[in-house]
């Protein structure tokens, strides 16, 4: 029984707050950068998602569907990270939640999209706005796969 409570009792990092103050730094480089945004073509059966990719002085230009956008945005980008930085293969996306920060608004309110990442060692979440839901995920999943790659490369 011990064994079970204390696996429970787990922190999850603000990677969020995190990315936020370390890109204030004039020291910080991104490990990638995403080219030109995201392409998104959703028929309500298979979306497909592509991406252009910059890291290590090499550009990578990728494709990927998904079950819905969200799933083909994250798929998209594993694919196109992993040749470069094969952890990111590790990363699953635990948790997503989309809130409306306005009611009144109605469907042209803000979004908050809050999604929650894990290693399998240690679990993190972000979080972004937009009045676009699929663009709000995007740069959530950017910064997910951005801080896992970011905390591999930080003594333990």
């Amino acid at each position: 029984m011990i064994a079970v409570k204390n696996m429970l009792n787990f922190n999850i990092e603000d990677a969020s707050k995190k990315l936020a103050i370390a890109r204030t730094l004039n020291s910080y480089r991104r490990p990638f950068k995403i080219l030109d945004n995201y392409r998104l073509i959703d028929n309500g059966v298979e979306p497909e998602a592509t991406v252009q990719i910059e890291a290590s002085g090499k550009t990578i230009h990728e494709a990927s569907t998904g079950k819905g956008p969200v799933d083909a945005l994250a798929n998209v980008l594993k694919k196109g990270l992993t040749p470069l930085f094969p952890e990111i293969e590790n990363i699953k996306l635990v948790d997503y939640r989309a809130n409306i920060l306005d009611a009144r608004r109605g469907t042209s309110t803000v979004v908050e999209v809050t999604i929650i990442f894990s290693d399998g060692e240690d679990v993190w979440k972000v979080s972004s706005l937009s009045e676009n839901i699929n663009y709000a995920s995007f740069n959530g999943l950017i910064d997910g796969f951005e801080y896992a790659l970011l905390k591999k490369s930080m003594p333990r």
